[in-house]
């Protein structure tokens, strides 16, 4: 209505009577309403005023907004110029200040407001933060006992403003150290406080049931069992967060009373506190206590575990999956100290540290086979105390290990009666080594044994190649001193050189040759032998496999392992280290070096038993007569015949040495040794007996009974075919001892198809074979010799005296 005052103009008169005349209209539509009239003019005349007073309001109003405008645009236009002169102002002082030293006077001037003004505001912040620390810690103690669950909430909040600012603080260069350590120690404090309220109230729990003086058999009740599952709870976020293996708390309450009796027995004054005892009292107890209370925990608590962890994490770890891994955990640490005792005792005495390191070793074994203990590590398995000892004080146990296995060495190699052969090691056909080589590789066995449980690569290839295998280089210099000593003995050079004495050359008289050598052969052979069977077992294939992963990665060649270099392993392990070689083995370097000694040897075998059998067959070379004559040459019977004199000592000789090599070799070995030996005997026979020599038909069959005499020995001793090295010279002594004349044949054997032919004579062979090459052949074969050639034929009978004539 103010708006229609405010524009009295607008509408004109013709509107305004239409206006009244429709109001009019409808006030008076019927003879009555006359009756009202007075009512109707004093309500016009009440509307007119109050229109009339609007008009006027709204007339002052425009008056009023029309100068308050003018006035507004004034002052606007007052303030536009001040800000002109203003902006002027600062133009000049920006000029001014431009070429003055004010701003950084100023600036210098306003740094300690500016910075008290941030320590205010970072003090502020600081009260705020801590005002939280101390409400999330109140929040969290108000859940206990009754809900841990809950309380881990606050807890969690607490514990993950205390990672941040720990993360915050290094990109800040460790600004706000004393914050940052307030809210860890308040952390801790408060998780500390946490645990210590359940562990009271789970402590006061086994209180009341009489822990342990309990029934191994025993059920739990409701209670028992909250109050285990509460710790548990409460202990859940650290168990998964922790990058450590921690003891769960309900298993930590309960093995407080053993820790506290193993401090009494073991960690004392009392007789069982000696060290020295620690493996006949110390280790057993302990596993005792866990076998006494295995299944009790597993019955009981194993599936409040398995409930809250088998969909995490850690569902793979037994530590926290299984009640007695748990167990094992928390009584770990006393027995630690205990060990750590046990060592400063050791670490006085080599002996008592080694008999300790393979006590504690079977220990750790034990802890793992029987109650599948992996220590948090469901991939490799638990490293053991063993490990946790070596990681400290390896290099004293290697030191004491090494001097120990040196020392036995030493004392093996300085017993005489070691240096013989043992002949009851194998059976029959079998090389035989001496005690020596027997007892050493039985002190590298035992050896294995001390390392073979060792977890760390690193500490095994040292222990092989420090101890092991350096015992085996020093005994494979022995053989080779001895092989050196042997051919200055026997050689021409050695004997110029060095000269022999009495008790060498008494040594080598007889078999003493053989047995020296067989001494090296069998020794170098029964290491190479063990040396092979070591290779494929799984433990020295395994630590080879893992040798060659290391080898293939490793970037650096200084450091392969345990501080030895690339070049160093290789030389005293095998040259395939390194390479994609699937034949390579630990111990292929020394394998090689004594076969070479054991090849050695079985050379100078060899030309020891070919010099032997020379100087046994020389007076039968150079003495014996093939020419006698005989009255009755038709009666000769080479079977009926005795051996030729100068044969007898021979015999002997060759007797005695297939008697010692049957006995210090093995088969294959000795079947090798003759056969070279024979064959030179052979040829020696061949050429200054057969192919020189003349021969009657008595000399022929002497010289065939001769060699079949000494076949007949070979046999003997090398069955299945051993005189086949004399083949040729018997086949060869056969051709020379054809009879002059065909013996007469029996009654009764002419006639009949089936009669064997007539025996060839000396006469129509020798026709024949010089005939051609090819009659000479067809000769051979009748005669069933295989291995002459036709040239050896015509040789070996133009021999017969009988032909010359």
């Amino acid at each position: 209505m103010s708006t229609l005052s405010l524009q009295p103009d607008r509408y004109s008169a013709d509107d305004r009577d239409v206006r009244v005349e429709d109001y009019l209209d409808d006030q008076l539509q019927s003879s009555t309403d006359l009756d009202n009239l007075d009512d109707l003019l004093a309500n016009v005349e009440l509307q007119r005023g109050q229109l009339q007073t609007q008009l006027d309001t709204a007339t002052r109003e425009l008056e009023d907004a029309r100068r308050e405008a003018d006035s507004r645009q004034g002052s606007l236009q007052e303030q536009i110029e001040s800000f002109r002169e203003l902006q002027r102002s600062i133009d000049v002082r920006l000029e001014i200040v431009a070429k003055s030293d004010a701003p950084d006077e100023a600036v210098r001037r306003l740094e300690a407001p500016m910075g008290q003004l941030r320590k205010v505001d970072l003090a502020y912040k600081y009260l705020l933060l801590l005002q939280d620390v101390e409400a999330l810690a109140a929040e969290a103690k108000s859940h206990l006992p009754q809900d841990p669950k809950a309380a881990l909430e606050p807890y969690s909040r607490l514990k993950q403003m205390s990672t941040r600012l720990r993360e915050l603080q290094g990109p800040a260069d460790e600004a706000a150290g004393h914050l940052v350590r307030h809210v860890g120690q308040v952390t801790e404090s408060l998780w500390a406080g946490m645990k210590k309220t359940m562990w009271d109230e789970y402590e006061s729990v086994l209180s009341q049931r009489k822990w342990p003086n309990v029934d191994a058999e025993l059920e739990v009740d409701d209670e028992w069992r909250s109050s285990f599952e509460k710790l548990v709870d409460l202990q859940v976020p650290e168990v998964l967060f922790s990058e450590q293996i921690v003891a769960l708390l309900p298993l930590d309450v309960m093995a407080q009373i053993f820790i506290k009796e193993f401090r009494f027995h073991f960690l004392s004054d009392r007789r069982t506190s000696n060290p020295m005892q620690i493996g006949e009292v110390c280790f057993p107890w302990f596993i005792d206590r866990v076998e006494k209370w295995e299944d009790f925990l597993r019955d009981n608590f194993g599936y409040s575990l398995v409930s809250r962890f088998q969909d995490t994490a850690v569902s793979g770890k037994m530590v926290y999956m299984d009640p007695v891994c748990a167990f094992i955990t928390a009584l770990l640490p006393v027995m630690r100290e205990k060990i750590d005792q046990a060592m400063a005792e050791a670490l006085k005495s080599p002996s008592f540290l080694s008999s300790l390191m393979a006590q504690l070793m079977k220990f750790d074994d034990e802890i793992r086979q029987k109650f599948s203990y992996d220590g948090g590590d469901e991939e490799k398995g638990w490293r053991g105390l063993a490990s946790e000892v070596l990681d400290k004080h390896f290099d004293e146990w290697l030191q004491a290990e090494r001097d120990f296995a040196l020392g036995r060495f030493e004392a093996i190699m300085s017993n005489l009666d070691g240096r013989n052969i043992d002949y009851d090691y194998n059976g029959p056909g079998k090389t035989k080594p001496t005690y020596h080589a027997v007892r050493v590789m039985d002190l590298l066995r035992t050896i294995t044994t001390q390392y073979e449980r060792v977890r760390r690569f690193s500490h095994k290839l040292k222990f092989l190649i420090d101890i092991q295998i350096d015992i085996l280089d020093a005994y494979h210099d022995r053989l080779r001193g001895s092989l050196e000593a042997y051919y200055s003995i026997t050689s021409t050079v050695g004997r110029t050189l060095h000269g022999v004495s009495k008790e060498q050359a008494a040594a080598l008289e007889g078999v003493g040759t053989f047995e020296t050598l067989c001494k090296v052969f069998g020794s170098a052979d029964h290491v190479v032998n063990c040396l092979r069977d070591w290779s494929n077992e799984e433990f020295f294939v395994s630590l080879w496999d893992e040798l060659q992963r290391k080898a293939q990665q490793v970037e650096g060649q200084d450091n392969l392992a345990g501080g030895m270099s690339y070049d160093a392993v290789k030389d005293r392990t095998s040259s395939a280290v390194g390479t994609d070689d699937a034949g390579g083995a630990l111990f292929d370097e020394t394998t090689a070096a004594y076969a070479a000694r054991r090849k050695s040897a079985q050379e100078y075998l060899v030309s020891a038993l070919i010099d032997s059998h020379y100087k046994a067959f020389r007076p039968y070379l150079y003495r014996a007569q093939w020419t006698t004559i005989n009255e009755d040459p038709a009666a000769i019977d080479p079977q009926q015949l005795a051996i030729t004199a100068e044969l007898d000592e021979p015999l002997r000789i060759l007797k005695r040495n297939l008697e010692f090599l049957s006995r210090a070799l093995g088969t294959a070995t000795f079947r090798r040794i003759f056969r070279d030996a024979l064959e030179k005997l052979q040829e020696a026979l061949w050429a200054d007996i057969l192919t020189r020599q003349s021969f009657t038909t008595f000399g022929a069959a002497q010289f065939l009974h001769d060699i079949r005499a000494v076949a007949s020995l070979v046999d003997r001793y090398i069955p299945d075919g051993g005189s086949g090295a004399l083949e040729t010279l018997t086949e060869g002594a056969v051709l020379l001892n054809l009879p002059l004349e065909q013996p007469p044949r029996e009654e009764g054997s002419s006639g009949g198809s089936t009669a064997a032919p007539a025996p060839m004579t000396l006469k129509q062979a020798t026709d024949r074979v010089f005939t051609d090459n090819s009659e000479a052949k067809k000769v051979l074969e009748e005669l069933g010799i295989g291995t002459l050639t036709p040239a050896n034929a015509r040789n070996i009978l133009q021999r017969r005296v009988e032909n010359s004539e």
